[in-house]
C-alpha cells in the first residue's frame, strides 16, 4: 500500500484543526489513565499536601456531575475550539423554534465512535447554539463512569457534559420556568459498535428511560440527527455474530464502555491513524414533540410516545438525508 503523505505547504489554520482534535482525541483515550497515574504518584511518593486537600474536596464534592455540574465559560471558549469545529467542520442547523419556556430532550443519533458533533455543538462556545436556541441552556449527558477519574472529572465538566445518570437528567429537567436542555446520546456505547460509514442503525427500540422522564417532568422531546457522525472513522469488520463482536459486547457488558476498533488517517498521511477524517457534520435539530407532564405514566402512555419519537426521528432523516449526500434508499434501522 502506497502512503499518501501531507503536503508541507498545508495553511497554518489546518495545521492548528489538526493540532486541535488531534489533542481531543489524545484526552479522550488516554487523559483519565494519566491523570489517575499523577494521583498515584503523588500518593506512592507522600505528597499528602496536595493529594490530602483535592481528595477530601472530591469526597465533598462527588454528587457535582449530577447535580449540574460545574461548566467554565473561558474553558468553552478557547481558540483550540474553534479550530476543533472547523476541522470538520461541524455545523448545527435548526428546523424549528424553541420556546425557552419549556424544558427539553435532546435525542442525539447516531452516537458515532466519539460523539464529536455532540462535543462540538453543545459543549464549546463556537457552534452557533446561542443564537439559534437564545435563552436555552444544553447539558450533555455522558456515563458516570467519566466522573470517577480524579482530576480528569473536573477538565470534563468544565466543557459543561454532566453524568447521564437518572438522578442528573431530572436535576436539569427540574429547572422551574424552563430553558433547560438534556442532551442524550440515546444509542449508547452499544450503538458505537454499528458505527460503520455508510450505516445507519440506531439502538432505540429497548431505550424508553428517556420517554419516561420526559412525561415525568413535562420536558418536550426533539429529535436530533447528526449527519457525518458515522463518517468519521473505520472500524475492523464486527458483524453480528462475529466473535470480535461478542467479545465488544462481553466487555461493554462489563465495564460499562464499548471499545469500538476504530481507525482513520494520520497526523502527517492519510492512509492510517486515529484522527478523524475531515468529514462535514451537520446536526439538524428537528421539530419538538409536546409532552404533557405525567408524574406516573403508564407503560401505555410510554410506548405511544416513544412511538411518536421514532415516527418524528425517521421523518427528520428522511427531509434532510438528500442535502447531505445520502442515496435516497438508504433509510433507518432501528433496533
Amino acid at each position: 500500500m502506497k502512503v499518501e503523505f501531507a503536503p508541507l505547504n498545508i495553511p497554518l489554520a489546518r495545521r492548528l484543526q489538526t493540532a486541535a482534535v488531534l489533542q481531543w482525541v489524545l484526552s479522550f483515550l488516554l487523559l483519565a489513565q494519566v491523570c489517575l497515574g499523577v494521583i498515584v504518584f503523588l500518593i506512592i511518593y507522600n505528597y499528602w499536601f496536595l493529594y490530602i486537600p483535592y481528595l477530601t474536596w472530591l469526597y465533598f464534592d462527588w454528587q457535582t456531575p449530577e447535580q449540574g455540574g460545574r461548566r467554565s465559560d473561558w474553558v468553552r471558549s478557547w481558540t483550540i475550539w474553534r479550530y476543533f469545529k472547523d476541522y470538520f467542520p461541524i455545523h448545527l442547523i435548526k428546523t424549528w423554534d424553541l420556546n425557552p419556556s419549556h424544558n427539553y430532550i435532546f435525542g442525539f443519533h447516531p452516537h458515532g465512535v466519539l460523539v464529536a458533533g455532540a462535543f462540538g455543538n453543545f459543549c464549546t462556545n463556537y457552534s452557533n447554539f446561542k443564537e439559534l436556541f437564545p435563552g436555552l441552556t444544553a447539558y450533555l449527558h455522558v456515563l458516570p463512569f467519566w466522573f470517577r477519574c480524579p482530576l480528569f472529572r473536573e477538565y470534563l465538566m468544565s466543557s459543561g457534559p454532566v453524568s447521564v445518570s437518572r438522578r442528573s437528567v431530572s436535576h436539569v429537567l427540574s429547572k422551574e420556568g424552563g430553558g433547560n436542555i438534556s442532551v442524550i446520546v440515546l444509542g449508547g456505547a452499544e450503538e458505537s459498535l454499528d458505527a460503520h460509514p455508510g450505516k445507519f442503525t440506531l439502538f432505540i427500540h429497548q431505550r424508553k428511560g428517556f420517554v419516561k422522564m420526559a412525561l415525568t417532568h413535562g420536558a418536550y422531546l426533539v429529535p436530533v440527527f447528526s449527519f457525518g457522525e458515522n463518517e468519521l472513522f473505520k472500524q475492523v469488520s464486527n458483524p453480528e455474530g462475529s466473535w470480535l463482536r461478542a467479545v465488544q459486547e462481553k466487555l461493554q457488558k462489563i465495564m460499562g464502555f464499548a471499545l469500538p476498533l476504530f481507525h482513520a488517517r494520520g497526523i502527517f498521511q492519510y492512509n492510517f491513524g486515529l484522527m478523524p477524517y475531515r468529514k462535514p457534520i451537520h446536526t439538524v435539530v428537528g421539530r419538538p414533540i409536546p409532552v404533557r407532564q405525567t408524574l406516573h405514566p403508564t407503560p401505555e402512555q410510554i410506548e405511544e410516545l416513544h412511538q411518536t419519537y421514532m415516527d418524528e426521528l425517521r421523518k427528520l432523516f428522511e427531509e434532510h438525508k438528500g442535502k447531505y449526500g445520502i442515496p435516497e434508499n438508504e433509510t433507518l434501522i432501528f433496533r
